[in-house]
């Protein structure tokens, strides 16, 4: 990847996407000087889900690397009352980039997944080879079963026709500019929300979701984007080229997490510290928990030399003061 390349980064908006581009154009990507140009559509300049706009608009624009980060997003109240949304839009927006991208002669593709995809009851930590080995946790298989469309439509282009295509299966995200909407959110940005607005409010009570008892894996998004642009560039520069080739072979799809777990009961209590909130947590156990543990394998990509950077308690300050100072005043919470 070099930095007179056209980067088309689909859900540049969002989370990820906007940490991808931060991280780009701080390398030097899109700088006009050496011919660059990092292309972020809105949904209003471009409907990912209508093909024949993306058509034209790869012949008019001719993305040489193509990132995709966008996908429709959400919890598990999300995920349960708009599965139908959550199926199709998904599949739609990935089928649809991924073919203007091998029809237009895109020389890189990127696709993000989720450690969500693979099995509810995986062995621990779940390697890339775990995939499609046992049944999907129901309050997402939705989402799920779309993910695993697009690795697999990635996977299938370079067995069939060569493409240079990699799909990354980050762990749970979190950070600058996420999602804190209580009806769409993952958990960090919905304890994160819910904690500050009982805070400023002096609730004497929060209610969180299940028994608190499930493992997670947690990765700031900016170490996601340092993995990305790794893998698209670095990693073909690595020590160890030969030995991701070799894994190439077998798969298409890498790990990417931090490695370290946290109980969502601890997880509460460390948002509720940080932001100073002292008074009661209560455990809705009529709601449910999702899968019990999710704890990625990340050797293949460390082997390559990616790390994360970004510790837990670290990465939660940093979003909790984004939440403060950039959401909550503009937020009906």
């Amino acid at each position: 990847m070099n930095l007179d390349e056209k980067i088309f980064i689909a859900g540049a908006s969002g989370m990820v996407g906007s940490a991808i581009k931060r991280l780009l154009t701080k390398k030097g990507y899109g700088n006009k000087k050496y011919g660059g140009k990092i292309l972020c559509p809105n949904r209003f300049d471009l409907d990912l889900l209508d093909y024949e706009l993306i058509k034209k608009w790869f012949s008019l624009n001719k993305p040489s690397i193509v990132i995709i980060a966008a996908a429709k997003v959400g919890g598990i109240l999300a995920n349960s009352t708009q599965p139908y949304e959550f199926i199709f839009e998904n599949l739609k927006i990935e089928t649809n980039i991924i073919e203007a991208s091998r029809l237009f002669g895109v020389k890189k593709l990127l696709f993000l997944g989720s450690s969500c995809i693979y099995p509810k009851f995986s062995r621990q930590p779940i390697k890339e080879e775990y995939l499609l080995s046992g049944e999907l946790e129901k309050t997402n298989e939705w989402y799920a079963i779309a993910k695993i469309a697009g690795v697999k439509l990635c996977e299938a282009l370079r067995v069939q026709y060569d493409f240079n295509s990699i799909s990354l299966m980050p762990c749970n995200l979190y950070g600058v500019g996420d999602n804190y909407n209580l009806e769409t959110s993952h958990v960090i940005p919905a304890l994160i929300n819910k904690f500050y607005s009982a805070k400023i409010n002096r609730l004497k009570k929060v209610t969180c979701w299940g028994t608190g008892s499930p493992l997670r894996e947690f990765l700031y998004v900016d170490d996601l984007a340092e993995a990305c642009i790794f893998m698209l560039k670095d990693c073909s520069q690595s020590e160890n080229k030969l030995l991701f080739d070799d894994y190439m072979k077998k798969f298409s799809w890498l790990n990417v997490g931090s490695g370290h777990e946290i109980s969502i009961k601890n997880l509460a209590e460390m948002i509720a510290e940080i932001i100073g909130y002292q008074d009661e947590i209560f455990w809705d156990k009529r709601k449910p928990d999702g899968t019990p543990r999710k704890i990625l394998d990340n050797s293949k990509i460390q082997s390559l030399g990616w790390e994360p950077k970004i510790k837990l308690e670290d990465g939660l300050r940093i979003a909790i003061e984004d939440f403060k100072k950039n959401i909550y005043s503009n937020f009906d919470s």
